[in-house]
């Protein structure tokens, strides 16, 4: 009888049973339609409508649905800052401009004429309806993740242009209020630009700082969970202290935070994860619960203006990604994707039309208040919202689905090559580093191997447990990042033994190997490593002592000796580097021979990183670089075994060295493959036919020579 009453009981007010309903939507709804091809955010969407006050009225939008569906377009307005290239951005900057400006005024233009001479409102109505058509909400953004194009020039382009027209949007927004309520004046404009100027700053300094501080000293990914998402909503709150919108407080939180957290890290899966699962949902189904479908069975006006702001906010975006596409060249589904992502209407819309409705500019003769913004108007705007949301989530599916179809035709990896990645762990205090260096060095979520090694010296029931342990802690780590680990368990006579042997067996292309962060390394350790595993295995071995999380890294200085294009090697290791910077979003400084950096210029993706040239080649000043390396960066060597082409004698001494002028800093040492020498033109198939046009310096603080600093006492 209970469980009838709460049926029969509507709109339902038990919060444990509204809080279930709304997840069994969020989880059956996008399945059920995506049978009928309708997206998961339309079908959201309806769903919230058919369960709304307007609907069968099985729950109020009351503030518990407000409040989750801010956090949630929130959540959308983070995602994409974080996702936001910061180099394509710089890259593609004139066309950014150029889009923002034609996806902002033609709607403008437009608005104002529809709003004006068909609908018949006043001038400011036409504005603040025109201001809305301008901007848009990225509600599409989430679909792009699944299609894996997020780093796609055209949605870094959409993504700029959405926080510029938001911004002005809202600017229209604050001057049309303003002068509804007579307080346009100089003061309002100097007030105005010095709030948005300091939280600009504000944002964009010191969030990276604070983040960076608390990313160093809690490595607890719950811990740097809640702090992010803490910045997030602080940002937003300083966004709307300075007089704009809380949804760009939010994208430049996500943007100031960008290169903090890496696309392949544990923290960037649970963001994605809990966003995409609860906090967006519930935002989507809170826009549907506005739909008031019966206000067209009554009102012909509203459906009046309902069309006239549908197709006008349609017309104009498709309009600005037309000439956007003629001005720069764009493909079709590079045009579809761009109007697919700004052609939604939601988050900014909704706030000005609000804002409208509540300004009352005077009484009728009858009493009634006569508002800026109509109840047509209202009702006309969740119309829009609905119809141009569907429009832009079949477009972005369509446009979406080509163009990755197209880069994974680009994209495809030499099947010949299949990598796989072997992570020895013996020490706990450094598997979650040493995975993390592996998840950044690989191109596929799979071929990661952790391998865990029992000696006859310690075959007991305690060393099998912890070698079990380490091996369980790797897989969960790989996990939270949504990849996969292969857990190998070996009993052998020795480690030098049991890590060559699973070489062999698993054929593994590459080996990570560990140091302590509060050790040293030693000349006896790089001996052993040589003398055994390197001698053995002719693979790219990596030796890497973690100092500080990779996340909290500015640059990864690269160090090569002269002749390294001629081993047969280079391609391999060069591209697991340039993977590293681009996955955890750092600065790449080679410092090189001439010769091999203009081998570097032709790699593959080596235009998608922030990357920078200095002429090197006497390794005898190597200690030098310890004069130019930062507190946050990270150290890369390329050594060679003897004997062969890119050897220097200088590398026998690289572990005094790095003990001695490089201790507070992490470090990567990395012996290529370097069985035979071969042309270096002939092993560069894969690379691009013309060099990227990178500035080279030159490496004249020479200081001291190595003898010398070695001589003395420290």
């Amino acid at each position: 009888m209970l469980i009838l009453n709460y049926i029969l009981d509507f709109p339902l007010d038990n919060p444990v049973l509204i809080f279930s309903l709304i997840l069994f939507i969020i989880l059956f709804a996008p399945i059920i339609l995506n049978k009928v091809r309708i997206p998961p955010i339309i079908g959201l969407i309806i769903a919230g409508a058919l369960i709304g006050p307007y609907g069968f009225n099985l729950m109020l939008r009351d503030s518990s649905i407000i409040l989750f569906g801010t956090v949630g377009l929130l959540y959308i307005m983070f995602i994409s800052g974080l996702d936001t290239e910061i180099r394509e951005f710089k890259k593609n900057l004139l066309k950014s401009i150029v889009f923002s400006l034609l996806t902002f005024s033609i709607p403008m233009f437009l608005g104002i004429i529809s709003s004006y001479y068909l609908l018949g409102f006043p001038v400011l109505t036409s504005i603040l309806l025109a201001s809305m058509y301008a901007s848009n909400t990225l509600i599409t953004y989430p679909m792009l993740g699944k299609l894996g194009i997020t780093k796609n020039k055209v949605v870094n382009i959409a993504v700029s242009g959405t926080l510029v027209t938001t911004i002005l949007a809202l600017l229209v927004l604050a001057v049309i209020v303003g002068m509804a309520n007579g307080t346009v004046n100089q003061a309002f404009w100097i007030k105005i630009s010095i709030s948005i100027i300091l939280f600009i700053a504000t944002v964009m300094i010191f969030f990276p700082i604070i983040t960076r501080w608390f990313f160093k000293r809690y490595n607890d990914n719950i811990s740097q969970y809640i702090f992010v998402l803490g910045m997030v909503y602080l940002g937003a709150f300083l966004a709307e202290i300075a007089g704009i919108d809380k949804i760009v407080g939010a994208f430049l939180a996500g943007l100031a935070m960008n290169s903090l957290i890496p696309k392949t890290s544990p923290l960037m899966n649970r963001i994605n994860f809990v966003g995409n699962a609860l906090f967006i949902p519930f935002f989507l189904i809170g826009v549907g619960m506005l739909i008031n479908y019966r206000a067209f069975f009554y009102s012909t006006e509203t459906i009046l203006v309902a069309i006239t702001m549908t197709i006008t906010a349609t017309f104009s975006k498709y309009s600005a990604a037309w000439l956007t596409q003629k001005i720069f060249g764009f493909s079709k589904p590079e045009r579809t994707l761009l109007f697919g992502l700004t052609n939604a209407q939601a988050a900014s819309t909704l706030a000005a039309v609000l804002v409208g409705y509540s300004i009352v500019t005077g009484e009728t003769p009858a009493g009634e208040p006569v508002r800026l913004l109509n109840e047509s108007v209202l009702n006309g705007t969740i119309f829009m919202i609905l119809i141009t949301c569907t429009i832009a989530s079949f477009a972005t599916q369509n446009g979406g689905q080509e163009i990755a179809i197209k880069e994974t035709g680009l994209t495809k990896e030499n099947t010949e090559y299949e990598e796989r990645i072997l992570v020895p762990v013996s020490n706990p205090d450094t598997v979650d580093e040493l995975i993390d260096l592996g998840i950044s060095l690989k191109s596929k979520r799979k071929g990661l191997y952790a391998l865990s090694i029992v000696t006859s010296k310690q075959s007991d029931l305690l060393a099998e447990k912890n070698a079990r342990d380490n091996l369980q802690k790797a897989s969960v780590f790989a996990a939270a990042t949504d990849n996969e680990v292969y857990e190998l368990l070996r009993y052998d006579h020795n480690i030098v033994s049991g890590i060559t042997n699973v070489v062999k067996e698993h054929k593994i292309t590459d080996l990570i190997m560990g140091l302590h962060h509060k050790k040293g390394i030693t000349d006896s350790f790089l001996g052993k490593i040589s003398e055994g595993i390197i001698s053995k295995c002719n693979i790219t071995t990596y030796i890497y002592k973690p100092v500080q999380p990779m996340s909290t890294l500015k640059r990864q200085l690269l160090v090569i000796p002269a002749h390294a294009e001629k081993v047969i090697g280079f391609s391999y290791w060069i591209n697991k580097v340039i993977n590293i910077a681009i996955n955890s979003g750092t600065e790449l400084i080679c410092y090189a021979p001439l010769a091999v950096i203009e081998v570097i210029k032709k790699q593959k993706d080596i235009d998608k990183i922030e990357c920078s040239f200095i002429e090197f080649f006497n390794w005898n000043y190597f200690v030098n670089i310890s004069k130019k390396i930062k507190s946050d960066d990270n150290l890369i060597v390329i050594l060679s075994r003897k004997s062969h082409i890119s050897y220097n004698p200088t590398m026998g001494r690289i572990p005094l060295i790095l003990n001695r002028f490089f201790s507070d800093n992490s470090f990567l040492l990395i012996y290529p493959i370097q069985r035979g020498v071969e042309n270096s033109e002939s092993f560069l198939s894969n690379k691009t036919e013309t060099s990227t046009p990178h500035k080279i310096e030159k490496f004249d603080d020479l200081g001291q020579t190595i003898d010398n600093l070695l001589s003395k006492k420290m």
